[in-house]
């Protein structure tokens, strides 16, 4: 067979395109990825997702081995969250999925049930953005309970307030994303419950570790009579390849109306449990064999490697001067804030602290401060997402963590009105693109996120320095982030739009 490009060098292409990639083994970017540390497990892996490579995951009565693997991998989680067997399952392509097939579910359960108008969608402000896009989808009011600054917890008085005939579904979070927050599931669930309201659990970045977390935890899954259903990803801390993680519903009559069913067209009658229709059996297949490999014994001591990790962290970041940790984190992620009760002099702004350490090698993730409507402003952050083999490089993580914050140390926080306002000098013309406007202009916080066009945002990117520069962008993101806190948030997301189109573009022709 003739080819355009020897095979050999497409794959050679693409490894040196890799070795461009952020690292996603070695324990050295701490988020966004999950590394066991066990390569007999990325073997095994790559091992089941080839087997079933043709293999289309749309119809199971053809593809048997995708009822049995789904039917077991369901099972595994089932047992994990502590459900009975009236509590069943989907096996979906991430954590977004199965948060929009819970909400969409959960309104149209409502819509039968006689509810009319439009629904709400009651959440703390730390529950994760994959439920902003499904009320946006689905058209829910997303109506968010301010959480405490101290520790990211919603108070379970002020979240019973917010339920009520129209709301269709309530979400806690087991933990939150941003500080790892295990919200009060038990007291939600029970105001839930008699409010007659469905509460699901998102467990999608940790539940899998919560589940075989070597210290006791309040009761969070199916054990809570009130949870009607819950997802975790098995692409986290279930070591499985993206993208993969399951969605459970206590109760197969409440689950059914996930699914979409029509013979309503000339061709196969068409069934899909989840958003897609045909789909990869990779992913399944490689979360199942890891789960058959492992059992529970072996989560337990992957979880307790990194419990050892994260408790290490926590500890070494406490005896940090200037820096503390966000609340009473629960599992295997912590976030990070500046410590204002030191002097000013001894303070390290956890923003210029992430880069710093990124200039070290080491990838933490930076989170913006955040005003609540209604709630006291949330400190801005920096996150860690710890994995099993973090515990193998502490020896060298520990000492780049503290010699990141001496770098920083007393420097004051970037503050993003001041970046703006340099820009503005040098760049006057952008005031009507970059400030809000009395007429609902582009930069109004009630503008719609398309008003700019592509070329104008794009224009405004290559102003802020964020398109074109020569700088890698990820080597200076306590700017940007200063940026964020104070651009109004219509224009940022617009911004960030174009930034992530731009960047998957084709090539211009030279």
């Amino acid at each position: 067979m003739s080819f355009q490009q020897d095979p050999a060098e497409v794959l050679a292409r693409l490894a040196a395109l890799r070795a461009a990639d952020a690292p996603t083994h070695g324990g050295r970017v701490l988020s966004y990825v999950y590394d066991s540390g066990r390569a007999e497990l990325d073997e095994l892996a790559a091992g089941a997702a080839r087997l079933v490579q043709p293999v289309n995951g749309l119809d199971p009565t053809t593809f048997t081995s995708v009822a049995v693997m789904e039917g077991e991998l369901v099972g595994f989680a089932r047992a994990a969250f502590h459900g009975d067997e009236d509590v069943v399952g989907s096996a979906t392509s991430g954590g977004t999925e199965s948060c929009l097939l819970a909400v969409k579910t959960a309104r149209d359960i409502w819509r039968a049930a006689g509810g009319e108008g439009r629904p709400r969608l009651v959440a703390p402000s730390t529950v994760h953005a994959a439920f902003h896009k499904a009320a946006e989808l689905f058209d829910l009011a997303l109506d968010l309970v301010p959480v405490s600054a101290y520790d990211g917890r919603p108070d379970p008085a002020a979240f019973g307030d917010r339920l009520g005939p129209d709301a269709a579904l309530a979400v806690v979070s087991a933990p939150s994303y941003p500080f790892a927050s295990l919200d009060p599931v038990a007291e939600i669930a029970a105001l839930a419950e008699a409010a007659g309201v469905a509460l699901h659990v998102d467990a999608c970045i940790g539940g899998f570790a919560l589940a075989f977390w070597p210290e006791p935890l309040p009761d969070w899954d199916f054990r809570v009579p009130g949870v009607t259903s819950l997802s975790a990803d098995l692409h986290k801390y279930g070591y499985a390849p993206k993208g993969v993680s399951v969605l459970l519903t206590r109760g197969r009559d409440r689950q059914r109306p996930q699914y979409f069913a029509t013979t309503g067209w000339p061709g196969y009658p068409v069934v899909n449990p989840t958003l897609a229709g045909s789909k990869p059996a990779g992913p399944l297949a490689a979360a199942w064999a890891i789960t058959q490999s492992l059992g529970p014994d072996g989560m337990a001591e992957l979880t307790a490697e990194a419990a050892r990790a994260t408790a290490a962290i926590i500890a070494a970041v406490q005896e940090i001067d200037g820096l503390r940790i966000v609340g009473d984190p629960v599992g295997p992620l912590l976030a990070v804030e500046s410590d204002v009760d030191v002097a000013p002099e001894s303070r390290v702004d956890p923003h210029r602290w992430g880069d710093a350490a990124l200039a070290a090698g080491w990838q933490l993730q930076l989170q913006p401060g955040f005003a609540q409507p209604g709630g006291a402003a949330l400190p801005r952050t920096t996150h860690l997402t710890v994995t099993p083999v973090t515990e193998r490089v502490l020896p060298e993580l520990l000492p780049a963590l503290a010699e990141a914050a001496d770098a920083v140390r007393g420097l004051p926080p970037i503050d993003g009105a001041e970046v703006l306002g340099e820009l503005l000098a040098a760049r006057p013309e952008l005031a009507g693109s970059l400030l809000p406007s009395a007429d609902g202009g582009a930069g109004a916080d009630g503008a719609g996120r398309l008003e700019l066009g592509s070329d104008q945002a794009a224009g405004l990117l290559g102003s802020l320095g964020l398109l074109g520069g020569e700088e890698p962008l990820a080597t200076r993101l306590a700017p940007v982030l200063a940026l964020v806190e104070v651009l109004p948030r219509p224009l940022t997301e617009r911004l960030l739009v174009e930034l992530i189109a731009r960047a998957v573009e084709p090539p211009q022709p030279s």
